[in-house]
């Protein structure tokens, strides 16, 4: 037999139009395909493949079913052969487990454990005494029972060990409860304790429905230090970025909507559904993942994005629409008013609200223009090379060509910048920056220009230890305006992700060895404004001095006096921008303020 969950991972990653089409000569017509009855002779086709609901019919015989079914029904294919060979085109490894208990599914076991624990909670929420807090949470919150149920919510109870003790009962393993993060390894005693205590349960299922792992959420305000969510581990039923919350049940609406609303967490998902919204899917309080993209990408070619419309929340959002798009899936961008999220959103207005607000969502290039224009980055010509800087990863990401070559004519309109220019830089992008997912650079501009303490090393220790930073660094200055290629992979990696605590796969050596070495610094650091605005500005005006020197040369190799009076005029302006930054490049100041405060005697950052 075939476990189910790799049936379904098959089907769904199975191209349709291609299987079918190797036996059946099909035509595109519309969204769908056509073709002549393979099933009974006609001059007329009628015989339809529609590769957004994942099946075909046959209105002559009256033939339907899916990608299975036309394999076992045209080629007389027993089910496990049709899967199989669909598994083989579609690069999924399809390996079958005996029945009996000899040579049963390898995680059996666990599937089996997570089976329990979630029936387990289920019982204390609906059932059990100690649940009725959680239910009161619920039914405030817009979720009643039928709706809660759908989801399999349940509730971990207070007490220490009541999930430990019913599992042992039942005969169940604590070393395979203990992998699969239900239970914890007790550091003053022997006994193992439950993970999951006073939360509200979230079962994350495969796409075929089995319990994977757990999400809890904390009941009331969480005591100091305790977090409000906490997740179940990787292990080895689980990898957290590779499935996305609510997938399986929603799946068939997102076909039948032709869209997929992306949220950030469970009780955005749940509450959506509880106002009958069915097509939204969460990663798992993690950034989006290639993995999970494509996993959006077998059911739909759009996404809607309601993730929080704060600072971090826009963060999200722009990865995720990047990576959506290289994946071949449009995203559109809503947004909510300061404050709000889809669950509050659901909960006051309803389903009514919730589409009202996206059919006022925007393209992602858009929402990024919109927001770069809000924050007068096209009021000059520096600030509108910095927001060049900020737009070209989204430029640089889709898969469909044409919607690159829109994307292209929006930038160029609202830059003036040719879109020639801008189709160059995409071309380029290893000799000129870094990729934000995957940052490659020649190893000779990972040369350092820079050593000791100097500013753009400076700059980077200090973001690192304060992450509140970022943001407010990127908007003074790009990462083109760090010299060092090292540094400059590592400004662009914390822009795009400034909780990165591991580089991304495919960072060069050179960048995760720097990377590694500022987040093991054994300086401490208590950073202050003065420090952090005075290394913003050597940096500044160490990008105008490279500039003067290329302008100083220029000069000297042309005979037009017109060009000369114009790079004149620049190089003035340049040296009245340098001497506004305020730097004083003759005394050694900096440097010895730089080291003190980054020997914690600096105040601390606000």
């Amino acid at each position: 037999m075939i476990p189910d969950e790799v049936v379904e991972e098959v089907r769904s990653r199975a191209d349709i139009v291609g299987v079918i089409g190797a036996f059946v000569p099909l035509k595109k017509a519309g969204k769908d395909y056509k073709g002549l009855s393979p099933f009974k002779p006609e001059r007329t086709p009628s015989f339809y493949v529609v590769p957004a609901k994942g099946f075909f019919h046959d209105f002559s015989s009256g033939e339907s079913g899916d990608v299975f079914s036309f394999l076992m029904k045209h080629q007389g294919m027993s089910f496990t052969d049709a899967v199989k060979f669909v598994g083989a085109r579609s690069g999924v490894e399809v390996r079958e487990v005996r029945k009996g208990r000899g040579g049963d599914d390898p995680w059996r076991t666990y599937y089996e454990a997570s089976s329990y624990a979630s029936a387990f909670f289920q019982e204390r929420l609906w059932e059990g005494r100690g649940g009725s807090g959680a239910r009161e949470y619920l039914e405030k919150r817009g979720i009643d029972r039928s709706c809660g149920e759908q989801f399999g919510l349940g509730y971990a109870p207070k007490e220490w060990e009541a999930f430990r003790e019913a599992a042992s009962v039942h005969g169940i393993e604590e070393g395979i409860l203990t992998e699969l993060g239900l239970l914890k390894k007790s550091r003053n005693r022997d006994k193992s304790y439950d993970a999951f205590r006073g939360r509200i349960i979230f079962p994350i299922e495969s796409v075929s429905g089995r319990v994977l792992a757990f999400g809890g959420r904390i009941l009331g305000q969480p005591r100091k230090g305790a977090p409000k969510y906490i997740n179940s581990p990787d292990h080895p039923i689980f990898r957290k970025g590779e499935v996305l919350y609510g997938l399986g049940r929603a799946k068939n609406d997102i076909r039948r909507e032709g869209c997929a609303l992306l949220v950030e967490g469970f009780m955005d998902v749940v509450s959506l559904a509880a106002v009958d919204i069915r097509n939204a899917v969460a990663p798992l309080g993690t950034a989006l993942t290639e993995t999970q993209a494509e996993l959006l990408e077998r059911y739909t070619t759009q996404a809607c994005l309601l993730f929080d419309s704060d600072p971090a929340g826009l963060r999200a959002t722009f990865r995720a629409a990047d990576l959506l798009l290289s994946r071949g899936v449009h995203p559109t961008v809503v947004t909510l008013p300061d404050g709000e999220d889809p669950d509050s959103v659901a909960r006051s207005g309803g389903a009514d609200a919730i589409r009202g607000y996206m059919r006022r969502a925007v393209d992602v290039l858009d929402r990024k223009i919109g927001i770069l224009e809000e924050r007068e980055y096209f009021s000059s010509i520096e600030k509108t090379r910095r927001a060049l800087d900020r737009l070209l990863p989204t430029l640089r990401a889709p898969r469909d060509t044409k919607l690159r070559d829109l994307y292209l004519a929006r930038v160029s309109e609202r830059t003036g910048v040719r879109p020639e220019t801008l189709a160059a830089e995409l071309k380029r992008p290893e000799e000129t920056r870094i990729s934000v997912r995957k940052p490659s650079v020649p190893a000779e501009r990972l040369t350092p220009r820079i050593h000791g303490r100097g500013p753009e090393r400076t700059l980077l220790l200090l973001l690192v230890r304060n992450r509140k930073w970022v943001d407010r660094a990127s908007e003074r200055i790009s990462p083109s305006d760090l010299e060092d290629g090292i540094n400059r992979a590592i400004f662009e990696m914390l822009i795009a992700d400034p909780e990165l605590t591991v580089p991304p796969e495919g960072t060069e050596t050179a960048a995760v060895r720097r990377f590694e070495r500022l987040m093991a610094d054994p300086e401490e650091t208590a950073p202050s404004s003065q420090i952090f605005e005075d290394t913003i500005s050597r940096i500044q005006a160490a990008r105008i001095d490279r500039r003067l020197g290329v302008i100083d040369r220029e000069i000297g190799n042309t005979e037009e006096e017109a060009e000369k009076s114009k790079l004149a005029m620049e190089k003035e302006k340049l040296i009245k921008e340098k001497r506004d930054l305020g730097v004083d490049w003759r005394h050694s100041a900096w440097h010895h303020s730089a080291r003190q405060a980054l020997r914690g005697q600096g105040e601390r950052a606000p």
